[in-house]
């Protein structure tokens, strides 16, 4: 049985004018422990796909299960990273990563062992994430990077059997990203944890993917699935190989195909022509 099993998922937003269907016929098994990577240009519905998965987002038609049980609601199985970090100011590093724990619905029946064993979770997480040193810190003290992280940890405080992550690092620095890259593979490796990850960034995707599922728009489906033909230990230097570089070019020329747009200056001749029209 699959980790997350999408069949036949439609959703169609309601809209005074007009209804406007943004997935349609949508159907995808991902493996425990398996990193799955979501492509393809904006508008396709990689982000609202993710909000069903995670229960933020009812489906129109289709069933969504993991481990067997339907997806209805958010769940302690399933936890969300944000490309915004999205932590609380007047709290440090360490209760941050703790926050879930202090929640009512989460301390109900707990035990003396049970407090022992999340505060011993944080501060394994903290090592994880690599922020021992500023356990104490509050937000406002660390960089952009060091800020995902915690949200990363926060997220990972309650062991959910599956991660998903919208475009975590679409605000940081090219060479921010490649450290988080490392990072979440580490994580992954060390958590076992089923991933599924939302980017704009083909060579991203296919860096930190296992597979990458191109989606296409209008209605937003899937277009295609690539196995990644790299080694599950991922280096940086692997982005200059030819299985990566050859990959990533099949994947470029599949979304320009998937939109119409052969080129980049073909939307630029597209944006023109309609502005001399206006």
């Amino acid at each position: 049985m699959s980790k997350v099993s999408i069949q036949n998922v439609g959703k169609v937003f309601e809209r005074a004018a007009s209804p406007v269907p943004a997935l349609d016929n949508v159907n995808l098994s991902i493996e425990d422990n398996e990193f799955i990577t979501l492509v393809g240009a904006s508008g396709c519905g990689k982000s609202t796909l993710l909000r069903i998965l995670a229960g933020l987002e009812y489906r129109t038609s289709g069933e969504v299960l993991c481990d067997g049980k339907s997806i209805n609601s958010p769940g302690a199985d399933r936890a969300m990273v944000f490309q915004h970090y999205s932590l609380y100011p007047w709290l440090s590093v360490i209760d941050n990563i703790k926050f879930s724990r202090q929640l009512q619905v989460n301390r109900e029946n707990l035990t003396s062992s049970d407090v022992e064993a999340a505060s011993g979770r944080a501060d394994a997480l903290l090592n994880l994430i690599g922020l021992g040193k500023v356990r104490n810190a509050f937000p406002n003290q660390l960089s952009g990077g060091m800020q995902q992280r915690v949200a990363i940890a926060r997220s990972l405080m309650g062991r959910p059997s599956v991660l998903l992550m919208d475009e975590p690092f679409g605000a940081l620095d090219s060479q921010t990203r490649e450290v988080m890259h490392d990072l979440i593979l580490h994580i992954h490796r060390v958590e076992k944890t089923t991933i599924v990850f939302v980017t704009h960034d083909v060579e991203e995707a296919v860096y930190l993917g296992q597979r990458v599922v191109l989606m296409q728009p209008r209605p937003g489906r899937i277009h295609s699935i690539f196995p990644v033909p790299l080694p599950a230990q991922r280096t940086q230097d692997m982005k200059y190989s030819t299985p990566f570089r050859e990959l990533r070019a099949e994947i470029l020329a599949r979304i320009r195909e998937s939109t119409g747009i052969t080129t980049d200056l073909d939307m630029l001749d597209k944006l023109n022509v309609q502005s001399t029209a206006v």
